[in-house]
């Protein structure tokens, strides 16, 4: 068989295969269109709820940040709103509505769902379900004082009308400069989201001056109603994934070059991590997974013989927070390994903008 990657070189290659994807990128926006229009023109109907919805997701396959928004949001309204959080419970291994306790486990709930319900234990309802009108109903029945609903990655969902639908958007991977999947990574073409009453631009660097604030905000093209924000990820200093008494690193500037890190992350783009990381003393390296993945008896073996081969001082396994939670319970893990791995807890932080604040422009489109 001839081996076409020793005949084409990497633009070669790069047009081939947009040439082979690229009518199947035109058969999946007919799709998107047909679907869509259904909804616009009452074939597949929507239904509204009294309590008001919001639906935190994004036009685009891979992370843009759902998670920590919806923390953040969780964080600033807990206290306001008796808050039921619903999502699909992506990669879970259960079926149909399940409402969130203490006893079940990622692989019930789902990786993220599991870490918001622990972490906001008691001030939320969380519960996943496949059919978000179906999950919705089921809430407001078991408990009848929620007043709020959040909805996780459902900008697609359209079966179910929300008050508010926050769209988010990756700096790095603006859709503007995206073609639809499987050509890109566009779950839909760009104009949707002038469906969206928020557009939030994540992931933005902290170094970001005006002019780049205001080319996005040209190039995204929004209707002048559309409320723009724009947001960065704020890291904080790594903490044990086992509870140990005495952690072996409190903090990444304690790090010296002859110290070793080996970066562990299933999640859709390690890259900002990878690069916060790098700007320590010590040596990174890096394996990566695919997003959501549970680790197996061979992957942790495989890591293991990877860090002892490594060189340092010092070595320590850093991984995300939401890699943790199922490293956390995964039983394959080595018990004589726990005081080896750490997390880094992350956080959504928004970038200052004259007389618009987030969360007092959603709880007045909430209320609206």
């Amino acid at each position: 068989m001839i081996d076409f990657t020793k005949l084409l070189n990497k633009q070669q290659r790069k047009t081939v295969m947009n040439a082979i994807l690229t009518p199947f990128s035109w058969i999946y926006g007919a799709a998107v269109w047909v679907r869509n229009s259904c909804f616009k023109w009452g074939v597949l109907k929507r239904e509204e709820f009294d309590i008001p919805v919001v639906s935190v997701g994004n036009i685009t396959v891979g992370g843009t940040g759902k998670t920590p928004h919806v923390e953040y949001i969780i964080e600033a309204l807990c206290r306001q709103y008796n808050i039921g959080v619903l999502s699909r419970g992506y990669k879970r291994m259960t079926k149909g509505f399940i409402l969130a306790s203490n006893a079940l486990s990622p692989k019930d709930l789902g990786d993220e769902p599991y870490q918001i319900y622990h972490k906001f234990n008691g001030l939320i309802t969380l519960a996943v379900c496949e059919n978000r009108r179906k999950g919705i109903r089921e809430m407001m029945r078991i408990n009848p004082d929620i007043d709020l609903f959040l909805l996780d990655d459902a900008f697609q969902h359209r079966y179910v009308k929300p008050k508010v639908n926050i769209v988010l958007v990756d700096y790095t991977r603006p859709p503007y400069n995206d073609k639809l999947m499987p050509l890109g990574t566009l779950r839909e073409p760009m104009r949707y989201m002038l469906d969206s009453e928020i557009v939030v631009v994540t992931k933005c660097p902290s170094d970001i001056n005006s002019l780049e604030l205001r080319t996005t905000k040209l190039s995204l093209d929004l209707f002048p109603s559309t409320l723009l924000f724009f947001s960065n990820i704020r890291y904080a200093d790594p903490k044990p994934v086992f509870p140990i008494n005495n952690p072996q690193i409190t903090s990444l500037m304690w790090l010296q070059p002859e110290d070793t890190i080996l970066c562990v992350t299933g999640i859709a783009n390690a890259k900002p991590l990878v690069k916060y990381l790098r700007r320590f003393n010590a040596l990174v390296k890096v394996m990566h997974y695919d997003d959501h993945h549970y680790f197996s008896r061979k992957d942790f073996s495989d890591i293991f013989n990877i860090f002892e081969s490594l060189p340092g001082r010092r070595k320590f396994i850093i991984t995300t927070e939401k890699d943790s939670v199922r490293i956390l319970n995964n039983p394959y893990y080595p018990p004589t390994m726990r005081n080896s791995i750490y997390y880094i807890p992350i956080k959504v932080g928004f970038l200052e903008q004259d007389n618009h604040d987030f969360i007092s422009e959603l709880v007045r489109l909430i209320k609206a």
